[in-house]
């Protein structure tokens, strides 16, 4: 090996470039950024700004944040809806008013001071909603109109009302409290818009309303198909939006005590800019609360700063503006490409040298290419679709999945006739019988299940422990494979991949970085732990007779292990097989003692080169579309009968692949060998020479039945 590949090589393996791509899927990512952009604004304003650290401004900016918090939050989640509310200033206005009138003029309390300045908000949301949810008005238009109606009201009954609310004092206890107590150094009201804060995020990341509002600001068309009431989830969004922009006013009256005729006037721009900015997504269905309360701190610290530097309101909304623009620009293109983005920097090759294969030559033996699979007889045609593997109960009943997401039993003696056993969902992949006659199923994106045989499905696990360094939540299954059995009981089974779901595994391969792990469940105890990890797409599990150790195969590594977990060797792991000839899938015991092998496809010179270049790899990962990409060859399969010794005894293949181009399992039954390929809208049969008749897999690990 070369100096020059031996630098390859370490970079690759010492600067995990996957990282990257993991921390941006995360999603405080979206929050990092309005974050960092706050922390750069106190960190650039702070030095130049008089009294920009003492607590009387801190305490200020706390009551100011109460009232203006509010609005955005009221804002938030109208645009999370999908929608825009322009017309949050005219509703403060309005509120600030009523409050006043109330509280100054008429001498009301404060709980019915707020109950009119709540309905004032209520109203005003209504019409919104309903014109913008029922009658199915734009929201940008709805809104700019209502803004100019609610403001009009505001300037023609203020000036009736402005002398008496100047020179009158309300006098409520409760009132004033609002607006000038402190508990502790925190201002009441801010108190008090924390709670609804807290609220409203429990509101939106943990019940269904909040769900709902977050599917139809995504999808009206897809929530409208699965059932939710979009209309009434629009309208109740706008309703709610202005209620907290009411409560906002109420509290901006009980500070101040007073208004002038400019109040609220330009609020929508100051709070649109701090929902954008703070990373509420413009499209809808995108949003939280933390990402609108940093938008709101970070317009506030700005506009206060400007007052203290004596820069001019225009030039302060100029600023704003700009503000506005860029964040608009930053969220349009980011949701418009942030697939694109992550994708590019997600997929992280990692350098892998192929050992020399197995030789595949005519004259080489065992594994010469022959076409003993092409007159295989057929099961299921045209019926099957996706069975990835199949297994025999001891009544001679054939089960496999379908993509779908069902289990299909088939009736001895010509598997004619099926039915669907059980619906599942998902692909079921890896099949095995334990002890008490029970089907215990892989299943790609879900975990690991069993069902049994009156057609009852249970979860078993779909969780297991997670890694200490691992920055992705890898406790979570995406594609467990294969399974089998030990005679405890517990289950071992293989995850092929923590970081690609099963529509994109030829990202893993491409990657061809150790993702994969199998993973422990114990039935007695319903534990789940990670045993093996950073294996390079770990998929067949096959107990050995010894039972004490399991046979796993490494597809994209091409080899096959073997693992202790028990007796003098365990937790040790043996290469068997180091340098298949392809990419091995599911494996199985046969009847004299020695082990079935599919490989689902054959190496090829080009693939195996490019594993030495991962800059390569990368570079065509970001400029190539994924059909051009290199990728594993899955024309052509076979199946390898091997011992535990690594020999390769026999080799079964469909050259042309006319019948079976992909074989992801086989299982051998009564002399006969059943295949399947999870590609293959069939089954195959093979009648085995010398096979022991009376073999049922079942029997090799339980026994027979008494």
């Amino acid at each position: 090996m070369s100096f020059s590949t031996d630098i390859v090589r370490w970079r690759y393996k010492l600067l995990p470039d996957h990282v990257i791509g993991e921390v941006l899927t995360k999603k405080w990512v979206d929050s990092a950024i309005p974050f960092l952009a706050l922390t750069l604004l106190v960190l650039g304003l702070g030095p130049f700004v008089p009294h920009f650290f003492e607590w009387t401004t801190l305490g200020n900016l706390a009551r100011q944040i109460a009232e203006f918090g509010l609005i955005v939050l009221g804002l938030a989640i109208v645009m999370i809806s999908g929608g825009i509310d322009l017309s949050v200033g005219s509703v403060f206005a309005l509120s600030v008013l009523m409050s006043l009138i109330g509280m100054n003029v008429e001498g009301w309390s404060a709980g019915t001071g707020l109950v009119a300045a709540l309905a004032v908000g209520a109203f005003c949301g209504a019409l919104n909603g309903f014109l913008v949810g029922y009658i199915r008005m734009r929201a940008f238009l709805t809104t700019l109109v209502t803004l100019i109606i609610f403001r009009s009201l505001f300037e023609i009954v203020f000036p009736q009302f402005s002398t008496a609310i100047v020179t009158n004092m309300s006098d409520s206890a409760v009132f004033e409290y609002l607006g000038t107590a402190q508990i502790g150094r925190l201002p009441v009201s801010f108190l008090i818009t924390a709670v609804i804060a807290i609220g409203i995020h429990i509101v939106l990341s943990r019940t269904r309303y909040g769900w709902h509002l977050l599917a139809v600001g995504g999808a009206r068309r897809s929530a409208y198909n699965a059932g939710i009431n979009v209309r009434w989830t629009i309208f109740s969004a706008y309703v709610c939006c202005s209620t907290l922009v009411a409560l906002s006013g109420f509290l901006f009256a009980s500070r101040i005590g007073s208004a002038a005729s400019d109040v609220g006037a330009g609020l929508e721009l100051q709070a649109l800019t701090a929902t954008v900015l703070g990373g509420i997504s413009l499209g809808g269905g995108r949003g939280t609360v933390s990402k609108a309360t940093m938008g709101a701190v970070f317009v506030l610290l700005l506009s206060n700063s400007f007052l203290a530097l004596a820069i001019s309101g225009p030039g302060a909304d100029l600023v704003l503006g700009l503000i506005l623009v860029a964040a608009v620009f930053l969220d349009v293109r980011w949701v418009k490409n942030r697939h694109k983005v992550l994708r590019s920097v997600y997929i992280s090759p990692a350098y892998a040298r192929m050992p020399d294969s197995v030789s595949t030559d005519p004259r080489a033996g065992a594994m010469a290419p022959n076409d003993k699979l092409r007159d295989v007889g057929v099961i299921g045609l045209g019926i099957l679709e996706g069975a990835e593997d199949v297994i025999f109960d001891r009544d001679d009943n054939l089960y496999t999945g379908s993509r779908h997401g069902d289990i299909l039993r088939w009736f001895p003696p010509d598997y004619q006739r099926w039915e669907v056993l059980a619906h599942i969902g998902g692909s079921p992949l890896g099949m095995a019988f334990d002890r008490h006659g029970h089907l215990n199923i892989c299943v790609a994106g879900m975990g690991l299940y069993q069902v049994e045989m009156n057609g009852t499905v249970h979860r078993l696990t779909a969780e297991t422990n997670r890694s200490l360094l691992s920055i992705i939540d890898d406790s979570n299954m995406k594609l467990a494979d294969d399974l089998d059995i030990a005679p405890d009981g517990s289950i071992y089974f293989s995850e092929a991949t923590t970081r690609f779901e099963m529509h994109d595994w030829y990202s893993d391969a491409l990657e061809s970085r150790g993702n994969g792990r199998i993973i422990r469940y114990e039935p007695k105890t319903r534990k789940t732990r990670t045993v093996l990890k950073n294996l390079v797409f770990p998929n067949g599990i096959c107990m050995s007779y010894d039972d004490q150790s399991l046979l796993f195969a490494e597809s994209w590594a091409c080899r096959i292990s073997r693992y202790y977990f028990d007796g003098p060797k365990k937790g040790r792991v043996e290469v068997v097989i180091p340098n298949l000839p392809g990419y091995p899938d599911n494996i199985n015991r046969a009847s004299d003692g020695t082990y079935w092998l599919a490989l689902m496809g054959m190496r090829t010179p080009a693939l195996d080169l490019s594993l030495e270049m991962p800059g390569f790899r990368k570079r065509m990962s970001r400029r190539c579309s994924e059909d051009a990409w290199l990728m594993p060859n899955l024309n052509t399969g076979c199946v390898l009968k091997f011992n535990e010794q690594g020999e390769v005894l026999e080799s079964y293949w469909d050259q042309g692949g006319q019948k079976h181009p992909m074989i992801t399992s086989m299982r051998e039954h009564k002399g006969v060998l059943y295949l399947c390929g999870i590609f293959n809208n069939r089954m195959g049969t093979y009648r085995l020479q010398g096979a022991d008749p009376s073999f049922c897999g079942v029997d090799s690990y339980w026994g027979h039945r008494s």
